[in-house]
């Protein structure tokens, strides 16, 4: 009996397939080389989103705070002419020495109580300070005359202090149809009594408005802020993140009276109060101003700039800040405003 015997060969296994560690290496390499690649991406544009963000923000508080302090300062001296009045009292006594009219008539005069009793009319429908009145907040500065300024040339940021007639036409009235100052709250009335004409009393009120930069609770770590104090006493931030104000005069010629003279130049305030061509008055030395050069710097909010050297700016005075070090951006918005009130 034959027996048949079958032989099983067994395959050989094969070798094991994978990467090797050279392949390995050079995978994560590249996967390395995308990840940082997007990331810079990312980055780049998350950067620029948030400087892009930033200059809208800083373009609205500029344009905001130039819109505030021009519609204010081109308002000031503002006292219409009341056709119903003899023409000696033509004008309500906004400022003195009154009258203020079309044809003052030599040797009249007025006499007119005011509400508050303590209410005293200015002889300023407009003065500045290089750098921030000592008293702008004060309430015993009644007025215009009653504020105090070093008088010296100054880099703080400075502040201006106008009033005018204030209307249902240049203001927004209050309830009880009184105009209102810079924080919408009434002016004080006052009530006048003229010696002559068909319409011898008037009621009206005068807006007491004055801006400067300062800080949340005087605390430095807050946004440097544009303020404004207004007739009431009372005291507001308007614009945050405005770090710098700086004011010029276009005065006309110290010798001329008219106001249609042209610009005989621009001054900062402690020229103008440092003018000495006669009568040596502040009053009479405010008088010549006929426009205002207004720019405001304006910083972000947040640091977004990616080094010092992006965060230079240019001043007002033209020239180049670099000393800046925080990563704000910061910009100067500036325009000029005429006084087309201005009365002589």
């Amino acid at each position: 009996m034959q027996t048949s015997m079958r032989v099983l060969k067994l395959k050989k296994p094969h070798a094991a397939s994978g990467f090797t560690l050279i392949e390995l290496m050079i995978s994560m390499v590249i996967g390395l080389v995308i990840v940082v690649a997007a990331m810079s991406a990312y980055l780049g544009a998350a950067g620029a989103s948030k400087i892009s963000d930033a200059q809208s923000r800083m373009n609205e508080d500029g344009q905001a705070a130039l819109n505030l302090l021009a519609h204010e300062i081109r308002m000031a001296g503002a006292n219409s002419v009341q056709t119903s009045r003899d023409a000696a009292f033509s004008r309500n006594p906004v400022y003195s020495p009154y009258p203020l009219s079309v044809n003052t008539a030599a040797g009249t005069s007025a006499t007119y109580t005011t509400t508050p009793g303590t209410y005293t009319i200015s002889s300023f429908s407009i003065r500045g300070c290089d750098g921030t009145f000592t008293n702008v907040t004060a309430t015993t500065a009644t007025n215009l005359d009653a504020l105090t300024c070093s008088g010296t040339t100054s880099t703080l940021p400075d502040s201006i202090a106008i009033n005018y007639e204030a209307d249902k036409y240049n203001t927004t009235v209050s309830s009880s149809g009184i105009g209102t100052d810079c924080l919408g709250n009434a002016v004080p009335t006052i009530s006048a009594t003229y010696s002559a004409g068909t319409a011898t009393t008037a009621t009206f009120g005068v807006a007491d408005n004055r801006f400067y930069i300062g800080y949340i609770g005087n605390n430095t770590s807050r946004p440097p802020t544009l303020y404004c104090k207004g007739n009431s006493n009372s005291t507001q931030p308007l614009v945050e993140n405005i770090e710098d104000l700086q004011l010029l005069y276009g005065t006309r010629s110290t010798s001329t009276t008219s106001t249609t003279a042209t610009i005989a130049g621009y001054l900062a305030a402690s020229d103008i109060t440092a003018l000495t061509t006669a009568p040596n008055d502040d009053a009479t030395r405010w008088s010549k101003v006929l426009t205002v050069r207004i720019c405001v710097v304006v910083r972000s909010e947040n640091p977004v700039a990616p080094d010092a050297a992006s965060a230079s700016y240019i001043k007002c005075d033209g020239t180049r800040d670099t000393t800046k070090t925080d990563l704000r951006l910061r910009r100067a918005y500036s325009t000029v405003v005429v006084l087309r009130n201005r009365q002589s």
